[in-house]
This record gives structure tokens, C-alpha cells and sequence, in this order.
């Protein structure tokens, strides 16, 4: 998610506050709905007081930390499975051998469990039908008629550092030389290679 939006009125970045993530006001909208219809699913809407519904819900949403170790955790699902083959050792009287690491230990462990147990562990990390993982939106999307370049160029008109372009100095191109004396050739006239055509028939 950007830090920040590119305004239509006036064509520059406006950059977030530090401390922003989501609206609260349109989150907490949400946060009510799902879990009503949770309660609903559970069959446990009727024991709940229906002024409950018409109130307004207030959702807290602050940072905490600077998510390095969210994006640690998530960074390894996003484009890799939940075990690759390499960490299975072998499968063997339907007992799965594979090989695991503990949190901030470089020493590789060994584990066996059954065949169905591995399998409906493998499968919780399987996402459900018609969920992506990653989706792309506004100007990260594909079909943006935005260019990243351009987006990259405002942020950093927006941060106040300076644009320059890079000056391109042209070397000056050597003299030819003969290379049996070495002197310096003077270019006087320049012709065409010979092309021979064949003579219209007739």
C-alpha cells in the first residue's frame, strides 16, 4: 500500500501522514458488517441485542513497531509454498520425513508425522478459491495509464529534492591515422560501393 495518493485537481503526490495506515471511520463500517455476518453464520444473531447493529463501532487502528517482522513472516508466502521439496526427505510407510529450522537457529532438525497430517497442514496454507494473494491497484496496476517513472518523479518532487538531468558530455572522436606512417588522414571525398545492375531484357 502507498504512502501517500496522486491527486487529479493539481497533478502532484500527496504524501500520508506517518502515522496513517486505513481510515478508521470506513474500517470500522467493515470491521461491524463481517463480524455480523460471522454472528449470523454461527446461528447466534438472535442472542444479540439488535441496538447493537445501529451503533456506531469504533475500530482502533495504531501503528505498532515498523512491521519488519510481519513482512519477515509473510515475505516467504507471497511467492513460495508453505514447504518446498527440497526440506522433504522422504516418504516412507506413509510417514512424511522433513527437515525444519527453529526461529533464530541455523541448525536444520528433522521431524516425521503422518502422511494425512502433513497433508492438512500443507493445505491450510493453500488460499481459497478465487483469492489471490497479490493484487495490484491504481497506478501499480498494469494497465495504469500512469507510468511508474512519472510517480517516481513526483514523490521526489514532493520530498523536496532536486531533479537534475544528467549532463551528457560527448568525447571528441579521434583522428584516423595511417598505419604505415601514422599521420593524421585527411577525409577529402567519400563514394558509393559499385553496385553492378543487370541490363533490362529488351
Amino acid at each position: 500500500m502507498p504512502g501517500g495518493a496522486l491527486s487529479k485537481t493539481d497533478g502532484k503526490w500527496h504524501c500520508s501522514r506517518i502515522d496513517f495506515f486505513l481510515p478508521v471511520k470506513a474500517m470500522s463500517k467493515i470491521f461491524k458488517a463481517k463480524f455480523r455476518d460471522f454472528i449470523k453464520n454461527s446461528g447466534l444473531y438472535p442472542q444479540v441485542d439488535s441496538d447493537v447493529w445501529y451503533q456506531d463501532w469504533i475500530v482502533n487502528c495504531q501503528a505498532v513497531g515498523a512491521g519488519q517482522h510481519s513482512l519477515k513472516y509473510l515475505a516467504p508466502y507471497v511467492f513460495k509454498v508453505a514447504i518446498s521439496n527440497s526440506r522433504i526427505v522422504k516418504i516412507e510407510n506413509r510417514i512424511v520425513f522433513f527437515k525444519y529450522r527453529k526461529p533464530k537457529s541455523s541448525r536444520w532438525r528433522s521431524r516425521s508425522v503422518d502422511v494425512m497430517e502433513f497433508m492438512r497442514r500443507f493445505l491450510q496454507h493453500v488460499l481459497p478459491t478465487g483469492l489471490m494473494k497479490i493484487r495490484y491497484y491504481g497506478f501499480l496496476h498494469p494497465a495504469s495509464s500512469v507510468k511508474l517513472e512519472k510517480i517516481a518523479v513526483l514523490i521526489e518532487l514532493a520530498f523536496g529534492f532536486e531533479i537534475t538531468t544528467p549532463k551528457i558530455v560527448l568525447k571528441p572522436r579521434e583522428p584516423m591515422t595511417c598505419k604505415s606512417c601514422n599521420a593524421t588522414l585527411i577525409l577529402r571525398s567519400s563514394m558509393l560501393p559499385f553496385r553492378f545492375q543487370n541490363p533490362r531484357p529488351g
